[in-house]
């Protein structure tokens, strides 16, 4: 009995792929852990391949086309594989439809991860989606007619004996046989490891004995093998112009598939291409990835390709004369104490503007500064949240009493988006700024359109244009992410830079200071359309002749890069750079600025916020009854995690050591802020207040994902913890000040 099943062939098979050219069966490791949220969960990874999106919901069509692009991956698979190891089963060649035999008996692994991926879909769609049983067997339904079609096509175009007319076209540019003409003959490519199978699942889905087979004539055999060869070469081919069509209409909702079918046919075309290197090269194969990598290499040197993005809307047009030299003695000719002084009177004179718009003279009026931290669209939602609730309870004064926002990455998105409502609805532009659509707005998804742009446009066709206010700029998934955010909140961030500089420069709206990290040197990158030279250097340092400038005001250093013409989707994007989601942003100076997520510097806005309220100590002690420093994080504060050690192993002990900061990086920010709390009470002669509110879920173990998109339940939950006790104290205590001291 054990003895028939270890010859059974699709055992054989299953064995031969572990044992042989196991670099194609990364390809399933990499969806059995992204599926079980074992690789890339940070990003959100799963819920491209459990929930995926179309048009923005999770419906029929959207996972028909992930199964539509499920089949296309599994074919390839088939293809490529029989491709590699059709000489360990010559007996294949005596049957009448030799490929779609293999495919039977080559279906295991698949067969397993589709039932393992059905069981895990509709888990995640009951308990994360809160979706209902019918709604799940529907979307399940649409998933495997998807697969169906695309199997129907596959067997019914790739695998018949006639040839069409784009075959035949096809012909002479893949035929194999003149490619292997220009690779060296190497005796080891010859294998004599035939397959010891005794049965095998025939055409019929029966199970037959391989003895039964007629004797194999290798003509027959080198026929089949010919045409499955052009068939790879082909099929890479349609895939790649696939995902190449739909990357140049990525702007077309329509043409944007989910980008876990994305990803899935780009996972189909790497596998093609590594399956035919194996076979044209064979063991010429490392010699062959070594040219190839020269090449890309030298290709990136000349800037043929150039992975990091750019700010759309500034101008990296002009010479390279006019673009600023990024250096510290350029710095220093541009943040000098002249301007320094120029900067904080210019500053003064707008929250003397503010005062005048929110009380009396003879009325001291609070002053909010409020920071948001860094988290992805968890802690975009969340600070949404927070802020709406905050300015309705108190009526409006929260927004008309705040002058300052700033923070780190996902929180300045919120942040913005909800500047941008109260600033449209202050101008009549929209009625109710407190409508739940806004709040829904916010928690809308941005992964599938990065991860999408990731799959179609970065890595096979970097040369897509757009223009946008007069200039010409390469499309990436920065650019996705930014459409994509304009989309969600109906246009509403769709502005530049200068478009708010008049209302915060008369105090009708607070200012916002987005900022980034220069990862050239680690300064810090502030965004904003006030000058921002007071800023850039602690106040101790202006009499020194090498003062530290450890921040850079954007729009002074690149004057003549229309620096207000940027688009604040951009700022908000630089702001929230996180590694490999997002690309590397470039700006026009010489050598290149490069820059990246806000929170490498200060992940809650806590620095900058506190140096602020320090500058302004004076204007603040004579026309405030006080400062409140509202901050909002999307973790909570000084909260202890157990040590590694409870759980020691050889695996924490290797990984600890490199992966320490990164997994505490928000715990040592905190520590070290917490310092401000006891000094900057005392140069505001004890006018300031720390008002604290964050995400508290429900369940410990259940925490929202830091990434760019949110499950149904995590939205409930990040919405819910506004009730927290904790929460409701604060809230309680930040609307008795600002009720207390009443505004116009």
């Amino acid at each position: 009995m054990l003895s028939s099943i270890y010859y059974f062939l699709p055992v054989q098979l299953v064995l031969l792929h572990f044992r042989k050219y196991q670099v194609l069966l990364i390809f399933w490791l990499i969806l059995f852990l992204t599926v079980t949220g074992n690789f890339a969960s940070h990003f959100g990874a799963s819920s491209l391949f459990l929930a995926p999106e179309y048009l923005g919901h999770i419906s029929f069509v959207s996972m028909m086309l992930l199964g539509c692009a499920m089949c296309v991956f599994i074919m390839m698979w088939h293809i490529t594989t029989f491709i590699i190891h059709s000489k360990r089963i010559p007996y294949m060649g005596a049957t009448r439809h030799a490929f779609v035999v293999y495919c039977y008996n080559n279906s295991v692994i698949p067969l397993f991860f589709l039932d393992f991926y059905t069981t895990t879909t509709i888990r995640f769609q009951l308990t994360d989606e809160h979706a209902p049983m019918k709604t799940i067997l529907l979307l399940q339904l649409g998933f495997y007619l998807g697969m169906c079609l695309i199997f129907f096509i596959s067997f019914l175009y790739f695998f018949r004996v006639s040839r069409d007319f784009f075959k035949t076209l096809l012909t002479t540019i893949t035929n194999p046989s003149r490619i292997r003409e220009i690779i060296p003959y190497d005796s080891l490519d010859y294998e004599l490891d035939i397959l010891p199978a005794k049965s095998y699942v025939s055409g019929k889905l029966k199970i037959e004995r391989s003895a039964d087979l007629e004797p194999y004539h290798p003509r027959v055999m080198n026929t089949v093998l010919r045409r499955h060869h052009r068939n790879v070469i082909f099929a890479t081919i349609i895939a790649y112009v696939l995902l190449l069509v739909m990357g140049i209409f990525m702007e077309r909702p329509l043409l944007r598939v989910p980008a876990g079918a994305g990803f899935l046919l780009l996972f189909a075309i790497i596998m093609g291409i590594v399956g035919a290197f194996k076979y044209f090269m064979k063991s010429w194969e490392a010699i062959g990835w070594i040219f190839f990598v020269v090449i890309l290499s030298f290709m990136v040197k000349i800037r043929l390709f150039d992975l990091r993005s750019i700010a759309y809307g500034l101008n990296y047009h002009n010479s390279e004369k006019q673009q600023p030299v990024y250096d510290y003695s350029h710095l220093q000719s541009s943040f000098t104490p002249k301007r320094y002084a120029a900067d904080k009177m210019t500053e003064e004179n707008r929250l003397s503007k503010w005062k005048s718009r929110v009380s009396t003279d003879s009325v001291k009026p609070p002053l909010v500064v409020v920071t948001v931290s860094g988290g992805g669209t968890r802690s975009a939602y969340w600070t949404f949240r927070t802020l709406q609730y905050i300015d309705s309870a108190s009526n409006g004064r929260l927004f008309k009493n705040t002058v300052l926002i700033t923070g780190a990455s996902g929180g300045m998105i919120g942040a913005a988006y909800w500047r941008s409502i109260h600033d449209a609805a202050q101008q009549g532009v929209l009625k109710d700024p407190y409508s739940p659509k806004y709040q829904e707005n916010v928690g809308k998804d941005l992964l599938n359109a990065i991860i999408f742009s990731f799959a179609s446009v970065d890595l096979i066709s970097p040369f897509n244009k757009i223009d946008i206010a007069g200039y010409s700029y390469t499309r990436d998934r920065g650019y996705a992410m930014e459409q994509e955010l304009v989309r969600n909140t109906k246009g509403l961030l769709d502005k530049n830079i200068g478009y708010f500089r008049p209302r915060e420069a008369d105090g009708s709206i607070p200012m916002l200071i987005i900022n980034g990290t220069i990862i050239n040197d680690g300064r810090r990158l502030m965004m904003s359309g006030q000058p921002l030279g007071y800023l850039t250097q602690p106040e101790y340092s202006l009499a020194s002749a090498t003062p530290p400038i450890d921040a850079v005001d954007f729009a002074e250093f690149f004057p003549n890069q229309d620096p207000y013409n940027m688009r604040i989707t951009s700022a908000l994007r630089m702001n929230a750079t996180f590694p490999y989601v997002l690309p590397v942003v470039k700006l026009p100076s010489v050598p290149r600025m490069n820059i990246m997520d806000a929170g490498l510097r200060d992940n809650f806005g806590c620095d900058l916020a506190n140096r602020y309220l320090y500058v302004m100590r004076d204007w603040l002690a004579d026309n405030t009854s006080e400062a409140i420093f509202l901050d909002i994080r999307d973790t909570r504060e000084n909260e202890v995690t157990s040590s590694s050690d409870q759980s020691q192993s050889l695996a924490n002990m290797v990984a600890d050591p490199l992966f320490v900061i990164q997994n505490k990086w928000e715990a040592f920010q905190s520590y070290s802020q917490g310092m401000y709390k006891d000094l900057a009470p005392y140069y505001l002669d004890g006018k300031l207040r720390f008002v604290t509110l964050q995400y508290v879920p429900k369940k410990a173990n259940k925490i929202a994902a830091l990434n760019f998109h949110l499950t149904q339940q995590e939205k409930d939950d990040l919405y819910q913890s506004i009730g927290d006790a904790g929460n409701q104290a604060a809230i309680d205590t930040l609307v008795k000040i600002l009720t207390l001291n009443p505004s116009r």
